[in-house]
């Protein structure tokens, strides 16, 4: 079977993470996603990551990591002959994304309502800090800036390390699925209507919007969210415990696993204790609980007890470095971690991740590697219909 996204044509004019991450979940699912970049500099995350030799190259590792399966076309968008390329890239495409401040592209002259003219059936997704419209549309934004105007920092940590960024960039990673998730469902809907649309996601709705619990706790029953460090506000035991070795997450949210717990740690008497019998009981007295069972799991190794709650039905885990959980077994069983080939700057395969999903009897997204700053220009150009002497040309007149 094909991937479920053959045959669309994504044009990518995005930037360093969240709109990059977008249209690589499309690559994943078998689009064929054409990133178009500005000359000489190209995206921004091509110059960003850990090694500076790469980095020098344009083929910065925070860029590797996104953009795998896609080709790229340079295109100078404030030069009359770039514009006029780019029209006819987006002519045969499907959806357009970007990631610029609001109403750059329309005063570029290749926004929406410029570009549905001559392709109706367009997708056009504008991913942004704060949305097209609103007070906040013109200001700029990362992530670290969204993480603390949705909230998400001032519940991270406990009570005397928060208000505590999270440790990777969620709320670009959160506006790209959302960016990716709406694209999809257009998708559908241009199939089946014929219709394009213009879809509007902006970072900081997106991040709110996955905070549905401590949301909804206020919104419902105004209880103000507050730090909790590593434990789970719904119930107890539920949280980051101390064992013999490591740390281990326990989750006993439900009543039979409370029981179940103190069955395998030998305290059954905790069971019929008034503190702890009952679960609102035992989120009032957290602390207390939490100092009768971590002496207990002190005489076990986290690994041990992992094996050992789960075996009695208990949700129990490790707390991992990202080293260690990238080589679980269930992560190596489940492909998540996938090769490419032919990488420039590095004379090994790179190793990228996959999506995070199995798509049944679908392999065949792009195996591309990520692509050298404008690698694909001349080969993009010429499926567009333009002669060897007018991509020269077009080169020559610093278009590309």
């Amino acid at each position: 079977m094909t991937a479920p996204l053959a045959g669309i044509r994504v044009i990518d004019v995005t930037n360093v993470l969240a709109g990059p991450f977008c249209t690589y979940q499309l690559a994943l699912l078998g689009a064929d996603v054409i990133k178009a970049e500005t000359p000489g500099t190209g995206d921004l995350a091509r110059q960003l990551g850990a090694d500076p030799k790469l980095s020098k190259i344009h083929m910065g590792a925070s860029f590797l990591a996104q953009n795998a399966g896609k080709r790229s076309i340079t295109i100078n968008l404030k030069s009359e002959g770039g514009k006029e390329i780019f029209r006819r890239l987006v002519k045969q495409a499907h959806v357009v994304v970007e990631n610029f401040r609001p109403g750059v592209m329309d005063r570029l002259g290749v926004g929406y309502e410029a570009l549905k003219k001559i392709n109706p059936k367009l997708v056009y997704c504008a991913l942004s800090g704060f949305g097209q419209d609103g007070p906040m549309r013109d200001a700029p934004a990362y992530d670290q800036i969204i993480q603390g105007l949705s909230g998400a920092m001032s519940i991270t940590g406990d009570q005397e390390s928060a208000p505590l960024r999270v440790g990777y960039p969620v709320c670009d990673s959160v506006g790209g699925i959302t960016a990716a998730f709406a694209i999809a469902a257009a998708l559908v809907g241009q199939e089946r209507g014929g219709e394009g649309r213009f879809i509007d996601v902006a970072m900081l709705d997106s991040t709110i919007a996955t905070m549905g619990w401590v949301v909804s706790n206020y919104l419902i029953t105004g209880q103000v969210p507050i730090p909790m460090g590593n434990d789970n506000f719904t119930a107890a035991p539920s949280g980051t415990f101390k064992t013999g070795d490591g740390l281990l997450n326990i989750s006993a949210n439900k009543q039979e696993q409370f029981l179940a717990l103190t069955e395998v740690i030998g305290r059954a008497k905790l069971a019929v204790d008034p503190r702890f019998s009952e679960r609102e009981a035992r989120k009032k007295n957290r602390q207390a609980l939490t100092d009768e069972i971590e002496p207990v799991l002190a005489t076990r190794s986290a690994a041990e007890w992992e094996i050992a709650f789960n075996k009695a039905g208990i949700p129990a885990g490790r707390v991992l470095s990202v080293p260690e959980a990238l080589t679980l077994p269930n992560t190596r069983h489940r492909k998540l971690l996938r090769t490419v080939e032919g990488t420039k700057g590095l004379d090994r395969p790179l190793t990228v991740m996959n999506g995070g999903y199995i798509v049944s009897d679908c392999d065949d997204a792009s195996k591309l590697p990520p692509p050298g700053l404008g690698e694909h220009t001349e080969q993009i150009m010429a499926e567009l219909g333009y002669s060897p002497a007018e991509i020269a040309q077009s080169r020559e007149s610093k278009e590309i």
